[in-house]
């Protein structure tokens, strides 16, 4: 019996090298992780079930794992340099300024300018043909960037398109995170490398270990043509992204195009990305913009890097600016105590809040968490409403009449905090009229959550809701 004694000994060594090093990984989480909610999630569950919690703490957590906020700093100032040294202008020159989100300014260095011109492209097949059609017609440059791009139909046709382009001469880049798009061949980027497109994964850091870290993401989405038109919304190259995948299809989610001086700060958004990934400096077409429209457009663009969470500064910059009303639609609500009481405060001021979520989830956890928050929401005064005909992955925002933002960013801790993300503000009233239009059509495919509803959950599914919010500041 000699072997079960040894054995016995072996499993109550690992055991305890476990419990050692979650309680390691715990005072790790102390002194790394942003948040109080955060760190109290972490501590608890490393502390008392290292067996299931320490590999996932390795993907997900480690928030400043490695020195990457100040690596990534000093990448974006060696950046700036550069682009000093190339002569770039550093922001697009314009002599109309309106004020926007000027508390956002001050985290960016991109100001609410005038002289754009912006329309919604609601859905993919809108937002698709225009991206490509964009594609087709460049002359000299071409920004791409997506958290997911996949190798199917969809995928395909952004390649042969990139391909035509550069074979005509055009500067294509091309840039998509490496943890979105991981089941994404490398003979789909070897053929763009091998055609003269310029192809790099966005990535954390390199390591055996940084390899399967999770957080830090680039979740952006911008596509520019000619320094003269660009993209940004939710969308990401994948079929799904044109309705064409159950169970989560018709899928719902909005783009927008600009034109005008707001293009260059999209491309200066790029350039840190692509620098990060690559060392080197995009050769972009910064030159000012002329007028193109009578719109005040502002790029707020947030990261993990950032002195201070620019994501969650723009909601709640947005909602302490709200007077009637505040419309969000996001796939995920998490939100953290600070945009809640941002919203619950502005209720008890008689401001109309609205959330528009998805009716189907497509990540179990997120959405048994999100759902308690959303019944917690309607009791305090919120009107929240379930879409019905599909998935909703758009990430819009309404603020009274005349602020709009339409981009990447979810209300989840994961895009207020870890995410590099992007959001096209826009200060127009035909504008916001136009969102008012594209979400009330969506809330009259909507059910609205009834103020009971939540009292009517039974004892399992809210247990699963409880146990899901305990892990909302790591989501």
């Amino acid at each position: 019996m000699n072997w079960w004694a040894d054995f016995a000994w072996l499993i109550g060594a690992l055991i305890t090298l476990l419990h050692l090093l979650g309680i390691l990984a715990a005072l790790h989480a102390v002194l790394s992780v942003r948040t109080a909610q955060g760190t109290i999630a972490w501590v608890l569950s490393l502390v008392l079930l290292p067996e299931l919690t320490l590999l996932p703490y390795l993907v997900f957590g480690r928030s400043r794992f490695e020195g990457y906020i100040a690596a990534r700093r000093q990448e974006n100032q060696q950046m700036l340099r550069a682009a000093h040294a190339q002569g770039w202008p550093l922001a697009p020159k314009t002599g109309e300024i309106k004020a926007g989100l000027p508390e956002l300014t001050q985290l960016t260095g991109m100001q609410c300018r005038g002289g754009n011109q912006a329309r919604l492209l609601i859905n993919g097949d809108y937002s698709f043909a225009a991206m490509l059609g964009a594609i087709r017609a460049a002359r000299e440059l071409i920004i791409v960037q997506f958290f997911i791009i996949r190798d199917d139909s969809l995928g395909q046709r952004l390649q042969h398109a990139l391909l035509e382009r550069a074979a005509a001469g055009v500067r294509v880049y091309l840039l998509f995170d490496g943890i979105g798009s991981h089941d994404l061949p490398s003979s789909y980027v070897q053929a763009l490398r091998a055609g003269g497109v310029q192809s790099q994964a966005f990535k954390a850091r390199s390591g055996l270990i940084n390899r399967f870290q999770l957080n830090f993401r680039n979740h952006r989405k911008i596509v520019v043509v000619d320094g003269e038109v660009g993209f940004v919304g939710g969308h990401n190259v994948g079929v799904e992204y044109l309705g064409l995948k159950p169970p989560l299809a018709p899928w719902r989610d909005t783009h927008v195009e600009v034109r005008g001086p707001a293009v260059v700060d999209l491309q200066l958004c790029f350039s840190e990305d692509w620098y990060w990934a690559t060392q080197q400096l995009p050769e972009l077409l910064l030159k000012p913009q002329q007028h193109s429209g009578n719109m005040h457009c502002q790029v707020i663009a947030g990261g993990p890097a950032d002195r201070q969470e620019t994501t969650q500064l723009l909601f709640l910059a947005a909602i302490h600016r709200a007077q009637r009303r505040i419309w969000i639609t996001s796939p995920y609500f998490v939100p953290d105590e600070a945009i809640g009481a941002a919203l619950r405060l502005a209720v008890l001021r008689g401001v109309e809040v609205r959330l528009l979520l998805p009716s189907r989830p497509d990540h179990q956890v997120v959405y048994a968490a999100s759902r308690l928050y959303a019944y917690r929401a309607v009791a305090v005064g919120i009107q929240v409403y379930r879409y019905g005909p599909g998935f909703l992955h758009q990430k819009v925002l309404l603020i009274d009449d005349e602020l709009a933002a339409v981009g990447s960013a979810n209300l989840d801790n994961r895009s207020l905090r870890l995410n590099f993300e992007v959001m096209l503000l826009t200060v127009d009233r035909d504008f916001a009229q136009a969102v008012e239009q594209m979400l009330n059509a969506d809330f009259a495919l909507s059910r609205p959550i009834g103020a009971d509803e939540g009292s009517q959950v039974g004892f399992w599914p809210h247990l699963w809701m409880r146990l899901a919010l305990l892990f909302a500041p790591i989501l």
